[in-house]
Order: structure tokens, then sequence, then C-alpha cells
């Protein structure tokens, strides 16, 4: 690319970039300093420097993520969160926009997880209009980007997002005042909130005008907190006659509405109507509105300004943190403040001592504390790279882990390919799952690696539920109030350890105090019983929400074996699920019985060579066809309901042959490996361990029946039973069938209008 600049200058590159890159010749290239041309390739680069808008916690002293918040506090010691503008090391994950969009029709995975992705990446199709600036011919106008160009002469107020770099220069002096004050009243709220709440309406007039372009009259313009600063252009024309949230806002604050969609006029909510024909616009009316939109495109190119353009509201990936913990960025600074890639030979850049793991007093990330923090006499980078720095290619070096010249061997590369099944969460969906992709896009383009996508196959597991405690905490206070009284005061939740609640929701305050940094001095405003109560949630079990069941008692108690069973039978892996102990007695009772089909109770082995029945055989080649299939199929709680009523039979009839029990613990094997393992070297005394044994195959001979049970009816009441040859035909079905005590009863006496016979399972006989 330098080599580019210095000969063809912009013109020459076609390449990503960031948004609008100012044109430069060659002669201009070279007459930039060595900082300015890295400034400027910056717009260009993979993984790049810029000031960046970041959810930034002064007491924790770093940067966190949308999900890291609530009600504007930190979700972590409720600790108050701005807004703040920040640099910060990004990866151009846009640049890969629209492949990670259009790949993901050839993966196996569930649709919603798919749907979550596209909604994420948000392409969308539209164009930018300019707006100039009523009465100000020096002023840049302001410009909009819009998917439905069609409702332009629908616009009757402009609205910018409250951080549009615009807003300063376009705020008329008089509300100067009232605009800061607004805009620091948004920097407490989350994009969520701003995205989610759409019945929260709330907005600043600026003091100034614009022009529409196409009518040429003055219209508002305001800034409010459901535009965000990262989509379009981060100004929008508001509709209201069209959308909602332009509709209320325009409610609210008495802004005008124009109707151009015919049949919209007389309507409470006009903007459930945004298609047809198009009224009040001029050289669209009596037009379709797919029609209107291609000509108002051109119409627009021609005398506004604008120009098609196709938009994405995936952002690109903030990449440092200000935490010690993560991988150092191995970027130096030179003494032109240029950003530096340490050599390669000088790999790994490893984590220095520091005296503490907190910020700097001037809110420096910890590495800042290092003493000799420097590559060759020049400051390193004092930010660490997120988690999703490791996450996003750890399958690939389990191909290689022992290599040291490269992060895998191409041959194992090629040998294993993509992973075959991915098990996680719905949770990673926007997060790992997207990352990990566009970062095998890049490996794969630079020649590394010979997939493009990482996993080929998604199966999301439900998530295992708990109950979080939350207490309620008086904003910028240290004092707390029990939950059923919290309602008459100004409070915000966090979450504490569950551990310390009982089965009444009364927290032991005693030990909360003793439990972390910001309890210590705590203050509880109990209720009238005295008690300090909490309020309880059921979701998602989390280390951040402190709901987690260690499950070390219950192993200690019941074993591993039994506590993986009782997990597995909670219900199916694609479901959510509840925690609960209730059942796990069930699984131990199973165990214990398959553990007697080896010994009595007083240890005696019973284990025989007697032959079994063929309906004994007929069951268990029954069950290994079923396991078999549930488990390929990962219907774990299905498959154990198989084994379990395979050994309920054979604990009824006495089944202690070796060569079924063999079998029966091979196929549990997977689900309770140590029970198994004992019983396989031990009762049965064999070597060496039971996954020599090999996995047990089923045959199909033995599960074709031989005779069926025909449930028998008259005029579609049951009369009796009958065990029949599964071969039987028709005729002699029917003879057999009224030779029955019970049918002839009912049939003699009558002439039998009809049979209906459905093979091996039912006779009706209507008279």
């Amino acid at each position: 690319m330098v080599a580019i600049l210095e000969t063809e200058g912009k013109e020459g590159i076609d390449a990503a970039s960031s948004g609008e890159v100012e044109a430069l010749t060659a002669s201009e290239w070279r007459a930039m300093s060595e900082f300015e041309q890295s400034d400027y390739l910056m717009h260009f680069r993979l993984a790049y420097r810029a000031d960046s808008q970041v959810n930034w916690c002064p007491t924790l002293g770093t940067v966190l993520a949308n999900d890291e918040i609530k009600d504007g506090f930190s979700e972590r010691g409720g600790h108050s969160v701005e807004k703040r503008t920040m640099k910060q090391w990004m990866l151009r994950i846009t640049a890969y926009a629209d492949r990670l969009l259009g790949n993901l029709d050839n993966l196996l995975w569930p649709e919603h997880l798919k749907e979550m992705q596209r909604n994420w990446i948000g392409k969308s199709v539209g164009c930018e209009v300019d707006f100039p600036i009523s009465q100000h011919d020096t002023q840049e106008p302001v410009r909009i980007y819009t998917t439905r160009p069609d409702t332009l002469f629908g616009c009757t107020f402009l609205v910018l997002a409250p951080e549009h770099e615009r807003v300063e220069s376009l705020t008329s002096n008089i509300q100067h005042e009232v605009v800061n004050d607004y805009i620091r009243s948004v920097q407490k709220r989350s994009e969520r909130q701003r995205q989610a709440e759409v019945s929260y309406v709330s907005g600043v007039f600026l003091g100034t005008y614009a022009v529409h372009p196409l009518t040429q009259t003055k219209i508002p313009i305001w800034i409010a907190d459901y535009v965000l600063p990262e989509y379009g252009t981060g100004a929008i024309m508001a509709v209201p006659s069209s959308d909602e949230r332009d509709f209320r806002f325009a409610t609210k604050f008495d802004l005008p509405v124009r109707h151009v969609f015919k049949g919209t006029e007389e309507l409470r909510n006009p903007y459930e109507v945004n298609h047809g024909e198009l009224i009040n616009s001029d050289i669209l009316n009596g037009l379709d509105d797919v029609i209107a939109r291609q000509r108002i495109i051109q119409h627009v190119e021609e005398i506004a300004g604008g120009s098609d353009s196709v938009k994405f509201r995936m952002r690109d990936a903030i990449f440092g943190r200000q935490r010690y913990w993560g991988e150092p960025i191995p970027i130096y600074y030179d003494e032109h403040g240029v950003a530096k890639a340490v050599d390669e030979d000088d790999l790994p850049l490893v984590l220095p001592e520091i005296d503490k793991y907190l910020p700097t007093k001037d809110g420096e990330p910890p590495l800042a504390r290092a003493e000799n923090w420097q590559y060759r006499g020049m400051d390193l980078e004092t930010t660490t790279m997120p988690g999703w720095a490791g996450s996003s290619w750890y399958f690939l070096r389990y191909m290689d882990s022992d290599n040291s010249e490269a992060f895998a061997d191409p041959q194992r590369l090629a040998y294993w390919k993509s992973v075959d099944c991915y098990v996680g969460g719905s949770e990673h969906a926007t997060g790992h799952l997207l990352y990990s992709r566009f970062w095998t896009f890049f490996l794969h383009d630079i020649g590394l690696t010979n997939i493009q996508e990482p996993f080929r196959k998604v199966i999301c597991q439900g998530m295992i539920l708990g109950r979080s405690a939350l207490v309620h905490r008086l904003r910028n206070s240290n004092t707390f109030v029990s939950s059923d009284i919290a309602e008459a005061y100004d409070t915000h939740t966090i979450y504490i350890d569950a551990g310390f609640v009982d089965g009444n929701d009364a927290v032991d305050t005693e030990h909360l105090m003793n439990w972390r940094k910001e309890f210590y001095s705590a203050e509880f405003v109990r209720n009238r019983a005295g008690q300090f109560l909490c309020s309880r949630i059921v979701e998602k079990m989390s280390k951040s929400k402190y709901n987690v069941v260690v499950p070390d008692s219950l192993i200690e108690k019941y074993g591993a074996d039994c506590f993986r069973i009782h997990e597995m039978f909670l219900g199916p892996i694609d479901q959510p699920v509840p925690w609960s102990i209730q059942t796990i007695e069930g699984s131990m009772r199973f165990l214990k019985r398959v553990w007697h089909l080896f010994y009595d109770d007083e240890g005696t082995l019973l284990v025989n060579g007697t032959p079994p029945d063929e309906n004994t055989r007929r069951l268990l080649h029954r069950t290994i066809k079923e396991v078999s299939e549930k488990t390929e199929a990962m219907l774990y709680n299905t498959a154990i309901a198989s084994m379990m009523n395979c050994v309920n039979n054979f604990t009824k009839a006495g089944i202690h042959n070796k060569e079924l029990l063999s079998i029966l613990i091979q196929l549990l094997h997977p689900y309770a490996p140590f029970i198994t393992e004992e019983l396989w070297c031990k009762a049965l005394g064999r070597t060496p361990s039971i996954l020599d044994g090999g996995y047990p195959a089923w045959d199909e001979s033995y599960l074709t029946e031989t005779e069926v049970l025909y449930i028998i009816s008259v005029n579609g009441k049951v009369r009796d039973k009958i065990l029949l040859p599964s071969d039987i035909d028709k005729k002699a079905a029917v003879m057999a069938t009224l030779s029955l005590p019970q049918i002839k009863k009912w049939t003699e006496n009558g002439a039998v209008r009809k049979v209906i016979l459905k093979q091996n399972k039912i006779i009706n006989f209507l008279i």
C-alpha cells in the first residue's frame, strides 16, 4: 500500500477503509511526516488505532462492554459508568461484513443463531442525502442516511445522535446549556436501553434549522438518544407519519406530521402503514413505494448531493482493554509517536511484574505502572488484548499444540479442517462465534489455513438456570434497602453471592459485609421484622451473577457418575432448564439397580452364563439401537430413559447374563464412566479398559417382531387385545379376532358392517 501511495496516491488503492478517507496525490503523500503517514494508513489497516466512544467506569478504571452495565451502573460493584472518547486499538471486522453475512447460508447452524448474526451485521441498502444548514452558507450540510428515500417528502425535522460531531457547531448560543445537560444524561444510558425502550422519548432542539433539499422548507434540527452515532451517518431524517419512534417524538414535542401514504391521513397510528401509493410527495405522487424508491434516488443524486449507499449496523471491534490480565499488544511508539510492531524475533511479549493490578492515578492502564515497560528504549502499548483474542482461534492450536514454529502444521490443518460440531450457547452468537468466523476468514486470506469457516455445525445447548440474588442500593451511596420496601427509595440493583441467602430470601449481611470491598462499610435499611431481603430472579448460571452451583458437595455425596446422569437427564440439550437436585435421587437409584445386576446386597457376584430368552435379547438390541441413535443425535435424556427401561426389565426378569451385562455397561459407559469401568474390570474380569472393548452394534434380526399386539374395538370402544403373527394377512386376523369370547359377545347378534384394520396396531368392528 505504501508503494502504491508513493506512485499513484489514494486513487490507486482499492481497500476497505474508515468512512470518507481524504483524497491524496502521490506528491502529497511523500510530503507527509512519518507520523502523518502512519495516521493516514490507520484508515486502511485491519488493526488500527482510532478515537472511539466507550463505556468508561472511573471507579474500576476500565472500559466495560454493554452487557456489563445495568441502568447506567457497572454490574460489578454498581459504580457509575460514563461515555468517554478514548484512543483504542480496533479490528476492522466491518471489512468482512458481506462475507460474514453471505456465508451463513452454508452453515449447519440453528436458524435462530444465524438470524442473530444477520441482525447484528445489519446490512441495509439506502441512500445518503445532504440537508443544507439554513442561513449558514459556510457550514457543511448535514448528511443523513435512510433506507426509505421514498418517504423523503414526509421529513419534517432532523435528529442527530447526541454524540454526533456536528452537535456543538450546530447548537445556538441560547441552547448550549440545555443541550450539554441532555448529553450528560444520555451518557448514563446504555446503547441497549436506547434501542430497546421505544416508549421512552427524550430529546432537545439545537436551536438551528436545516433546509429540506426538495421542498426548500426550513426544518428544525434536534438531538435524541434513539439515534445512535454508529449507525449510518449518526443523523436521520424524521418521517413521523411512517416511523413509530419519529411519530412518538413528534407527538411529544408537537412537531408536524406530513402523511405520504394514501389511507394514513385518518389513522391514529399512521406509521402502521408505510407501503403503498404515495401522496403529498410531488414527483412521486401516485407511484408505488418500490418504484418511487428508485426514482427518488436518481433525483436526489442530481439535485441534492446524495447517493445510494450500503450500510452495516455492525461496528469495528474494540481490541484494547485497560486491564492487566490479557496478552500484551506487541506495539511500541517511537520518538515521533508512530506505532510500530515489535519484531517477531522478540516475541512473545510477556506481562511484566507490577505492584498493583489497578489503573494509575491518572487513569492509565495497569501496565503503565510497570518499570521499564519499553522496547529498545521506547514506550510499549499499555492496553492488553481482550479475551476473544485467544478464543477466536484456539481450536486451531489443538491440532498441533506442541509446534514451536507455527500455530499448526499445514498438513495437520489440511487433515482436521473445520470443527465438525461446536456445542455452545446462543449468547455467543454476536461475540465469540462471530469473531471466530472473522479470524478464520483472515487466516485463510493470508494463506495460513485451508478453511474459511471455523465451525461447520453448531448446536446451542440450553442454559442451566439458577436463582440469582440482587440487593437494592441507594444511588450514589453505600446504603442498601430491603427488597420489600425498596419501591419507596431511588435504588438500583447489584448481584450478590446467592450462597448468602436463605430459603426465605433473607440475606446474611455479616457474610455480605466481609465478601467484597464495597460492602465493608455498607449500611442496611431493614424491614419492620428486622430482616434484610433480596430480590430473586431465575436466569442463566454465570460467575458474573454469582448464582453458580458448585458441584463438589453433590459429587462428594452422590459421586461423579450420578451427577453426570442427573445433569444430562434434566431435559433436552437445546432447552433451558432450571437447576434442581430434587430428581438426583432417581439417578442414584438407577445406578444402584445397575450395580445390583452384578452384585447382591452382601456383595456376592451374581454374574452367570445362563442364556437369556428371545424376548430379553430383543429388548437389549432394541436398546442398543435407541441409545446409539439418540446419543448420536445428542438426545441424551431420552437415551438415558431407554437404558433405565432396559435395566428395569433386566431387574424384574432376574437377568445376570455376562454377555448381556457386558453390552449394557458398554452403552452406559459414555454417561457413567467410573462405575462401568469398575464393573468391567472387577465384576466381569475383563482387561484392559472398557474403552478397548469397542461399542456394541445391534442385530437387525432381533428388531423384527414375530408377534404384535392388536387392540380390538367394537364401534370405537376397546373390548379386547390379541397377539397375532406380524405377517398375518387381514382375513386371517379378522377370523382370529372374531373367535375371541369378548368380541363374539358383541358381534354374534349384529351384522358387521365394516372392519377397519391398521396393520400391527388395531382392528375396529363397526356393527
